[in-house]
């Protein structure tokens, strides 16, 4: 590992001062799974640098919590995985995000690992992370080797010129449940939703999220739970002890009298970002669940383009949607 500067801020203000500072020469640190193995195994390519400088933000006491509001929850960036898999408050009002939280690697990673370094973490394509391909587009190359080499693990959907997956659990749940990511900037803090937080390849090949060299994330804001409403996360994995998702599906519908009178439906895996799959939601509005799983399931899939060994994503994720869907019928 080369040598870098340590910051240990206690401040946002402090974190945003250095951030607006050194710009791309900073990474964030709080669990450092994936950074630490990134800087080890000297990740680099022609627009991708290893940082000069870590700004450890574990020192900020407000941004580690959990906290029910009048309109919701709110929970901070350093909130640890572990935290958020046990707290009482969340599996009894958000179970499909204590759900999600729980399947997140082995508890060693859920005790160290963060909210938002789950959102921000890069993917896990096997040519990004490899040194001998150091023109991948995500390093500022311009090859992807996925369609013409091994892509049993990439995407289906939205591949365009890369077709890494976010490998994010969290982001899969949170965007079922419509949260917003709080953003701190040097002209203040927005919120945006977590659909908008996602960038796709056409638009950013170098980045998976909308934060800029001088922001940081700070937390989720998650709406208050509709009465009638109901949810699950189900992630289907190549080993079932630990590991990324193969697919997974987030679903959350409201029901009243048997009838689905709202759903959100996202597939994680199969995408560079999470996939909200809005045929399938249609189709299972106004209807029973029962009734309309067979057609839902088939909309989900409904548009996938998988490459020469990784078709069977599309069974998995209808399969593993259709499991969902049994489970909230």
């Amino acid at each position: 590992m080369r040598g870098f500067d340590y910051y240990k801020v206690t401040t946002v203000a402090q974190g945003i001062g250095l951030l607006t500072r050194y710009q791309e020469k900073t990474s964030i640190l709080a669990g450092g799974s994936d950074l630490l193995a990134r800087m080890k195994d000297r990740l680099e390519g022609p627009k991708l640098q290893l940082p000069q400088h870590l700004l450890d933000i574990t020192g900020i006491k407000e941004l580690r919590y959990i906290r029910e509001q009048k309109n919701g929850l709110k929970i901070g960036a350093t909130t640890l995985l572990v935290e958020i898999a046990s707290s009482p408050l969340i599996a009894d009002k958000y179970p499909l995000l204590s759900q999600a939280a729980g399947q997140v690697a082995v508890p060693q990673i859920r005790n160290v690992g963060t909210l938002g370094g789950n959102l921000c973490q890069r993917p896990r394509c096997w040519y990004f992370r490899g040194k001998l391909f150091k023109d991948c587009l995500r390093k500022g190359g311009n090859n992807c080797y996925a369609p013409a080499g091994e892509n049993q693990y990439h995407a289906i959907f939205g591949g365009e010129d890369c077709h890494m997956v976010c490998p994010s659990d969290l982001a899969t749940a949170l965007t079922a449940l419509n949260a917003r990511v709080e953003i701190a900037t040097p002209k203040g803090n927005k919120m945006i939703p977590i659909e908008q937080f996602y960038v796709r390849p056409g638009k950013n090949g170098l980045k998976e999220t909308v934060l800029g060299s001088s922001e940081m994330v700070l937390g989720v804001e998650i709406p208050a739970p509709v009465p009638g409403s109901k949810g699950i996360f189900l992630k289907l994995k190549e080993r079932e002890a630990f590991d990324f998702a193969i697919a997974s599906s987030a679903v959350m519908v409201k029901v009243k009298n048997d009838i689905v009178s709202d759903a959100r439906i996202v597939l994680g895996g199969v995408a560079p970002f999470p996939l909200r799959a809005f045929g399938a939601e249609a189709a299972l509005k106004g209807k029973r669940i029962s009734d309309a799983m067979e057609t839902v399931c088939k909309a989900a899939v409904d548009g996938a383009q998988p490459m020469s060994d990784n078709g069977y994503k599309v069974t998995a994720a209808k399969g593993i949607t259709e499991k969902a869907l049994s489970f909230l019928a």
